[in-house]
């Protein structure tokens, strides 16, 4: 039996990972296939480019390579005909239990196959579109009131290319729809208005303060003597009204979905309350309660507000030159390859490459860097760096630039962050997962104590009336409000203020993982070093140190090699304006080194293997070469004529934040620091000393990396590995929680990661396990105070020592307490 290897985004383009359901189809309709005998997602789930693989064994007398290939490439277009995704965003979400309704409702239409709607109303759909369509589907969201939040450039939604749709054909101006090679579509609604009634997003607290007031009125004048009773109840009627509105039509919503939420069991304790004659306690539930709601939904507002901030950061034209006419266009319009001018003290338009003018760019609003980054024109042979490299919504300094565009709209770094924050927000974490099952056999036990305790005059002596009383005010007392939004909007608060600060965490498991770690295992290059080696070291031998650095700089400035290049750069800032002389007749030393002329005389620069073969070493060169090597060096020795000059120590440097970040992950409890490098030990134990590492592995291929990270799993329980997003995709796929550096301008760091540090910025790394220490302190405290609260007041009501009205502020004072302590995420700053 013999395999092929596969790469799952070619067969499913934009596939949002492999554990998308059109993953198992895949496989599926593929295994029933003669001559197949096996199809998975390889074990370690990347290749070295960070795509996921798709693996089937096949028999090759029964079936070719090609047919399997073939096969392969037919199943994929197939599911991507039939079946369609949509991420984005919806209206008038108002809080955790509304959107749970909605989830439920959707996943009830016909030819959905998938929903799931969080607080905030971040929305992922899947569909299958045999049966239904987005227009189609659209429709139905916006005749139930939450209809996709209005699009903008950065944000459609994405169909199969047999679709076409404008939005304006149904009748819904404002939303627009986009053409896609793929019906996994990346597209992401913003949210930008809401559907509350009559007075738009306040609706629910006006109705609430309108309820409090009546309340207030009605039982002020109670006490007026000679005043008919029916003012005072007409009141508390209204009161009702006001106060039961929102209550009603979200448990009818319920109800009709076969549920019985939390807003049932309000309704029926107030309506309880007032069958026995109490109106005023029973306007009070009603007026606490819808306040509540409604602060629960200004909650989810703040922090929706923040993340939605995400779009406002993109430019709405573009100043474009195509041939000799220079004209504003909308980005959407803009294609691959387009030029665009960047005047000062704007922002730029699209993720490009400079190609004329240089000067500052601001790009803490894509990577959270507190310092501006200077950008450089890019040579017509060179590949990009940093330093070319432009982003959507970062801002242009003080001089005007020309920049190529690399990226459509649709496809920039910013683009991809607000789609990847609606996915993460529409993610539940496990703590959120449990809340959710508790509250499903939670309401309905409560509902059948209640029915119990109105039994209750049966058993003990007293009248209906005080065993109906008890049973609402135990309904009171049990119903889980504060439970229902203490961990929704604690994760999106802190998902919301991770991304402010340029980190992208991926959903509530690991925003909740990240808190419990207590080892972390990083790269090397490029991740604790800053990926090109120096000049480190220069030890004069026959001969002065500038003498050593001129003949050295005379012959590598004619080599390309990036140790010649670290030297020449060395040397330069070292030997300031002093001359160098020329050099002739360079010859590479392929693995050992150089040769050249200088004044006539021979130079050899390059490793001790080079002189050990011409067997002129000296034993004192040779010591002071293996001192340099073991410290972590590359030792390159310089000789000239027939005088060693010296020793140059190339190496690559740690990066001047990587001690003090690590000092920081101390300090927060990190037990263990582990690098993993495929560099040689000395230099990894070289670098471990000096940036403050408990342990460094070197000499490791890309497996045995996965193999370390399994390891320290088992040692420690949970793992985060740091790395570039590419190389360190197999072991990152392994860790807890995969962490990748510098993942603004890729599209696989951002793709592979749990967490994208979007800055090339190690020293963000605290803050984001910080806040998740943080949000996981929040998320206890909150459910304590929701259980605890219930546990409270459960034994209480039934054994009658409180009533309806102090079970009520009991009860909606700590929902207001959760929500607010979930907002001070919001404001979370990292201790210095």
């Amino acid at each position: 039996m013999e395999t092929t290897q596969l790469d799952l985004p070619l067969l499913l383009p934009n596939v949002p990972d492999e554990r998308d359901s059109c993953v198992k189809r895949l496989i599926d309709l593929l295994a029933d296939r003669p001559g197949i005998e096996k199809v998975h997602i390889k074990s370690d789930h990347h290749d070295h480019s960070g795509k996921a693989q798709l693996c089937i064994h096949y028999q090759p007398e029964t079936i070719s390579l090609d047919r399997v290939q073939q096969l392969a490439a037919q199943a994929g277009a197939e599911i991507t005909q039939r079946y369609g995704h949509f991420v984005g965003r919806l209206a008038g979400i108002r809080h955790a239990r509304h959107a749970r309704t909605v989830s439920d409702q959707i996943r009830r239409w016909p030819g959905v196959l998938e929903a799931s709607v969080s607080a905030s109303g971040a929305v992922h759909l899947e569909f299958d579109e045999e049966q239904t369509s987005w227009p189609q589907l659209s429709d139905q969201l916006l005749s139930n009131g939450t209809p996709p939040a209005e699009s903008n450039a950065l944000s459609k939604p994405l169909h199969a290319p047999h679709h076409d749709h404008s939005h304006a054909e149904h009748g819904h101006a404002g939303h627009s729809h986009a053409g896609h090679d793929h019906a996994h579509g990346k597209g992401s609604h913003q949210h930008t208005h809401e559907h509350g009634g009559i007075f738009g997003a306040n609706s629910e607290l006006i109705f609430a303060i309108l309820c409090a007031a009546c309340l207030g009125t009605g039982f002020g004048l109670s006490f007026v003597t000679n005043l008919p009773q029916w003012v005072s109840l007409s009141l508390y009627g209204f009161a009702y009204f006001f106060g039961g509105f929102f209550t009603a039509k979200e448990a009818v919503e319920a109800i009709r979905q076969g549920q019985f939420e939390i807003d049932f069991l309000m309704l029926v304790a107030a309506a309880g309350a007032g069958f026995l004659g109490e109106w005023a306690e029973g306007a009070l539930l009603l007026a606490l309660f819808s306040l509540g709601h409604a602060l629960e939904h200004y909650a989810m507002n703040r922090a929706r507000k923040s993340i939605a901030a995400l779009s406002e950061l993109s430019a709405k034209t573009a100043l474009v030159r195509r041939g000799e006419l220079t004209e504003e266009i909308p980005i959407e319009e803009l294609i691959i390859g387009d030029v665009i001018l960047v005047k000062p003290n704007s922002k730029i338009a699209a993720d490009g490459v400079v190609i004329n003018g240089e000067g500052s760019v601001n790009q803490a609003p894509i990577t959270g860097e507190s310092i501006p980054a200077d950008k450089i024109p890019l040579r017509s042979t060179a590949t990009p760096k940093a330093e070319n490299q432009v982003f959507a919504g970062s801002i242009n300094g003080s001089s005007a630039l020309e920049i190529k565009v690399t990226k459509a709209t649709n496809d920039s770094t910013l683009a991809r962050l607000i789609q990847l924050v609606n996915e993460a927000e529409s993610q539940q974490s496990p703590t959120q997962q449990f809340t959710n099952r508790f509250e499903r056999w939670f309401v309905p036990a409560v509902l059948i104590l209640v029915v119990s305790l109105c039994f209750a005059f049966l058993v003990i002596d007293e009248p209906f009336s005080a065993s109906f009383y008890r049973a609402m005010a135990v309904l009171v007392a049990a119903s889980p409000c504060a439970l229902a939004i203490s961990t929704p909007s604690a994760v999106l608060s802190g998902v919301a203020r991770a991304a402010r600060e340029g980190v992208l965490i991926k959903g509530g498991r690991p925003l909740e993982d990240l808190g419990e770690l207590t080892a972390v295992a990083f790269d090397k290059t490029g991740t604790l070093t800053q990926g090109k080696p120096q000049l480190h070291q220069v030890i004069a031998l026959a001969g002065s140190e500038t003498e050593l650095l001129q003949i050295a700089q005379s012959v590598e400035r004619l080599s390309d090699h990036p140790l010649a290049a670290a030297i020449v750069k060395g040397s330069q800032e070292r030997l300031a304006d002093k001359h160098v002389p020329k050099a002739t007749n360079l010859k590479s030393l392929t693995g050992r080194g150089v040769q050249a002329e200088v004044n006539g005389l021979p130079v050899w620069i390059g490793n001790k293997a080079l002189f050990l073969e011409q067997k002129k070493l000296p034993e004192s060169v040779s010591h002071k070469a293996d001192q340099l090597e073991q410290s972590g060096h590359t030792a390159m020795i310089v000789r000239w004529g027939d005088r060693f000059l010296g020793i140059l120590g190339v190496m690559d440097t740690p990066r001047p934040e990587a001690q003090r970040t690590l000092a920081a992950l101390k300090d927060l409890g990190i037990r263990r620091m582990i690098m993993l490098t495929g560099d040689n030990q000395r230099v990894a134990d070289a670098i471990a000393k000096e940036v403050g590492l408990t342990d460094a592995l070197g000499d490791l291929l890309p497996e045995a990396k996965v193999q370390a990270v399994l390891t320290l799993r088992e040692q420690e329980g949970k793992v985060a590995m740091v790395g570039d997003g590419v190389n360190d995709a197999p072991a990152m796929a392994k860790s807890t929680v995969g962490i990748a550096m510098g993942a603004a301008g890729s599209d696989v760091a951002l793709e592979t990661a749990d967490i994208a540090l979007l800055g090339d910025q190690l020293e963000k790394l605290p803050f984001a396990i910080g806040l998740s220490r943080q949000a996981r302190r929040i998320i206890k405290q909150n459910l304590a105070i929701s259980l605890g609260m219930v546990a409270l007041l459960l034994p209480l009501t039934m054994l009658g020592v409180a009533s309806i009205g102090p079970a009520v502020i009991a009860h909606e004072g700590s929902t207001l307490v959760v929500v607010f302590n979930a907002l001070r995420l919001l404001a979370y700053k990292q201790k210095k």
